[in-house]
């Protein structure tokens, strides 16, 4: 059986396709330019080289489309036909507190959805589009919602709820949601099998790091507190984003500029963070323009490391003991120059990087500790994996197995857990680059 996830922006469309038998990624692709104008689809299948195809995608109907035909084609596609695929996984950023695990999309979810479509405008209301542009095109087979939120069901009313008016909670569910969970779920329940720990006795902190970043502290296995708020927008300094900010500072702004709710919502959003500062979102951009004296890149740098750092220490407060500080997504994943900002001067917290070790960890084929020897708190670099979350709940939804994590088991969390695909492409990685091999987690 194959199981295709689905990952619907404003105006993309990201997909996987996953052989359950099989346990493998046969293929992975984005239509991007969805609703804009000069659509074109990246689509990979497995041993083949990437291709694009332009293609005018006026609607989230078309790309799902074309992106059902693309994989179905004889010469590009990867499967034989539609009637193979057993279920269909979407990523859905925000279920308010309506959901604690993932659910099967029927009509009374849908509604859920829209009535909470306002606490995430950028995000909900375009992937609620792809569900249903997919069920248009897949209409008897069983579509799968996975919540970015779930995962911080968890956290006690001490840590989602604002200092605000009660009645806006009560009323209006104005709280602390968090994002990035399946992220999240991933890397702790992985951190736990590097421990070699049972991951409700886990304590982590795990910091993702991307376009949009945020940083989780989990407690025994669960979410206990996270960085983002009601919006992605709350905490740390991201590509577009301006996180933690006085909320008296939009009022100013609009005294000062006459600006709108709407223009300064879109400001924060799409203006701020790195882009605001130097006027890059991309930190590789931002690191070659440090290189070369850019006093602004470097400003930026610091800017974001330094919120970073300051969210670990609160967050080891929080926790008292933390067994392991986990780095994921793509800067988080990749840039080692960031890592070392941020890990720089926490020695006296227990937490000590090897420089030489960080430097030579920047591969998403496996999973690496950046902590010297002797460090009271590991450092690891685990790649993240949220399209096998994604898919593993659709599969356990559609079997009548699924349950919240704390009753139901995923693949990755045994020792012996490979990622067949990853582990090709680390045997090229390690024949280019054999020192790779001194810094491989391995399981406890």
């Amino acid at each position: 059986m194959v199981i295709l996830t689905l990952n619907c922006g404003s105006s993309s469309a990201k997909y996987q396709v996953y052989d359950w038998e099989a346990r493998d990624v046969l293929a992975v692709g984005i239509v991007e330019k969805v609703t804009i104008g000069g659509s074109f689809i990246n689509h990979k299948v497995k041993g083949r080289e990437e291709i694009t195809i332009n293609h005018d995608c006026p609607t989230h109907v078309d790309a799902v489309d074309l992106i059902i035909k693309t994989l179905t084609d004889k010469e590009r596609g990867c499967i034989s036909d539609m009637s193979v695929i057993g279920a269909v996984g979407h990523r859905v950023a925000h279920g308010g507190d309506k959901f604690t695990k993932s659910v099967i999309v029927d009509d009374a979810a849908l509604e859920a959805f829209n009535k909470i479509g306002d606490l995430a405008p950028l995000h909900v209301p375009p992937q609620m589009l792809g569900v249903q542009a997919a069920q248009k095109v897949l209409p008897n087979v069983p579509h799968c919602a996975v919540m970015d939120t779930a995962w911080h069901q968890t956290m006690p009313p001490e840590s989602y709820l604002y200092a605000v008016p009660y009645e806006w909670y009560e009323k209006y569910s104005v709280r602390r949601y968090g994002f990035h969970g399946t992220s999240f779920l991933y890397t702790a329940k992985r951190a736990a099998v590097l421990l070699g720990k049972d991951p409700f006795q886990t304590n982590l902190i795990i910091c993702h790091l991307g376009n949009g970043s945020s940083i989780n502290a989990v407690k025994n296995g669960l979410s206990f507190d996270t960085s983002m708020g009601i919006t992605p927008l709350e905490g740390l300094i991201m590509g577009t984003r301006s996180g933690d900010a006085d909320p008296a500072l939009a009022f100013y702004v609009m005294r000062k500029t006459g600006m709108s709710a709407a223009e300064i919502e879109s400001a924060l959003n799409k203006k701020s963070g790195l882009l605001g500062i130097c006027g890059k979102p991309d930190r590789r951009d931002i690191q070659k323009a440090k290189l070369e004296g850019d006093k602004m890149a470097l400003l930026a740098q610091d800017m974001e490391a330094y919120r970073v750092k300051k969210y670990i220490g609160a967050y080891q407060a929080a926790l008292g003991r933390v067994d392991a500080l986990v780095f994921t997504a793509g800067v988080g994943e990749f840039a080692f120059f960031m890592r070392e900002k941020i890990l720089a001067g926490l020695e006296e917290s227990g937490i000590v990087y090897d420089p030489r070790k960080n430097g030579m960890s920047h591969t998403r084929n496996t999973e690496t500790i950046i902590s010297k020897d002797g460090s009271k708190i590991p450092i690891y670099v685990i790649p993240t994996d949220e399209e096998l979350v994604m898919t593993e709940d659709a599969r356990a939804l559609m079997a009548g197995t699924y349950d919240v994590h704390t009753h139901f088991t995923y693949s990755f969390q045994s020792k012996d857990y490979v990622n067949k695909g990853r582990a090709e492409s680390l045997k090229g990685e390690l024949e280019k680059h054999p020192e790779l091999k001194e810094i491989i987690a391995v399981p406890g």
